[in-house]
């Protein structure tokens, strides 16, 4: 909601510095960039931040961003397989940016800086639960290591 522009850095975007002192960076995809870049300015814009204009306390600017996300999430009417209303939120994007990461390789203890976590437990904790995907996905890597240890299985 605060987001400072100054935080963009081509298409780094600055998320906090560590405890080493070491700035940690998430870098962004082009048409995110781009779309951040062309944002319009809103009723009382504030050139420091790409969101909020500066007035007021940020929670209550938060707090009104969350209606908002709240709206837009029963308009889209999203439901789950069973065709039950699926509970919607905002911090699911945090959830899918780290499960994305997992299941695409990233190393738990990398995803675990960029989510700001003191310590990798804490991700483990929260993504380490074995979704449908990942229990594939573990699959997959098993039997691909039997067909790299012995080409005999490769042709069963």
């Amino acid at each position: 909601m605060t987001l400072e522009k100054t935080r963009l850095q081509g298409d780094d975007l600055f998320l906090y510095q560590a405890k080493t002192g070491t700035p940690v960076y998430v870098p962004l995809p082009p048409f995110v960039v781009k779309t951040l870049k062309q944002l319009p300015p809103g009723a009382k814009p504030n050139p420091r931040y790409f969101f909020w204009s500066g007035n007021g306390d940020p929670k209550s600017a938060v707090a009104n961003w969350q209606r908002a996300f709240r709206r837009l999430f029963e308009i889209a009417d999203i439901k789950r397989l069973d065709g039950a209303p699926k509970r919607c939120h905002p911090h699911m994007f945090r959830d899918t940016f780290a499960v994305e990461n997992l299941l695409a390789g990233v190393p738990i203890d990398q995803v675990s800086l960029l989510l700001g976590h003191s310590s990798v437990k804490i991700t483990e904790k929260s993504y380490a639960p074995f979704v449908k995907a990942r229990q594939l996905q573990l699959q997959d890597s098993v039997r691909n290591a039997w067909h790299l240890a012995d080409p005999v299985l490769s042709r069963s």
